[in-house]
C-alpha cells in the first residue's frame, strides 16, 4: 500500500476503521505507534510518521501503544487469535505430524499446551486432532485404492497408518467393507 500523508492523517483523525491494520502511526513527540483507529488524543500532523507495518514501526524505534494495541491489529496474528494456532494445527496434521507423533508432541510444536489444542479443536473443528489425523490418513488411502493398483500393505504404510491391521479395522468400522471390497467397487463408493 502506497502511504499518502494526507490520506493516512485523515483516517487517524476520523479514527477510520476501514485503515486499521493497514498502516501504523508513529509519534515522534511520544516514541509510540498506534493503529489508525486509537482513542488517545489524535497527534499534530508534524509529529506523524506513517508505517506499513507494526515490523516497520518497531523497526524504526517506536514502542506499541498500550490503549489500541498495535500488535493486535486486524490480520496480525494475535487478531487471528486461535484460529491461527487451529489453522496451522490442521495444516501440520496435513504434513504428518500426527503420523510419526503424538498429540502432546503436536502442542508442544505450537506453543500450548495439549488439552487446550484438544479444546480448541472441539470448538473449532468439531473433531480432536486425532480424528482429523485419522480421517486425512482414511480418505488419502480410499483415493490410492481407487485409483491405483498399489498393494494395500504399501497404501496402508504410505498413508500413516501404523499396521495393516489398524488399516483393514478402520476402513470395516467406516466403510463397512474392507479395503479389498472398496477396490473391487471401484469408484462407485
Amino acid at each position: 500500500m502506497e502511504l499518502a500523508f494526507d490520506d493516512c492523517y485523515a483516517a487517524v483523525r476520523a479514527r477510520n476503521p476501514e485503515y486499521d491494520g493497514r498502516f501504523f502511526t508513529g509519534v515522534t513527540s511520544t516514541g509510540i505507534f498506534c493503529r489508525p483507529v486509537c482513542p488517545a488524543v489524535t497527534p499534530k500532523a508534524e509529529n506523524c510518521t506513517f508505517f506499513p507495518s507494526a515490523a516497520a514501526a518497531l523497526e524504526a524505534g517506536f514502542r506499541p501503544c498500550l490503549r489500541c494495541r498495535p500488535e493486535s491489529a486486524p490480520h496480525s496474528p494475535a487478531w487471528n487469535g486461535v484460529r491461527t494456532t487451529v489453522a496451522r494445527a490442521l495444516r501440520l496434521i496435513d504434513d504428518g505430524a500426527l503420523d510419526d507423533g503424538d498429540v502432546e508432541q503436536l502442542a508442544e510444536r505450537l506453543g500450548v499446551g495439549s488439552r487446550h489444542l484438544r479444546r480448541l479443536f472441539a470448538e473449532h473443528v468439531g473433531a480432536s486432532p486425532l480424528q482429523v489425523a485419522r480421517s486425512r490418513r482414511l480418505l488419502a488411502a480410499k483415493r490410492l485404492i481407487t485409483d491405483t493398483d498399489r498393494a494395500m500393505a504399501e497404501i496402508a504404510l504410505a498413508t500413516g497408518f501404523s499396521s495393516v491391521r489398524q488399516f483393514n479395522h478402520t476402513f470395516h468400522m467406516t466403510y463397512g467393507r474392507s479395503p479389498s471390497e472398496i477396490r473391487r467397487t471401484g469408484k462407485h463408493t
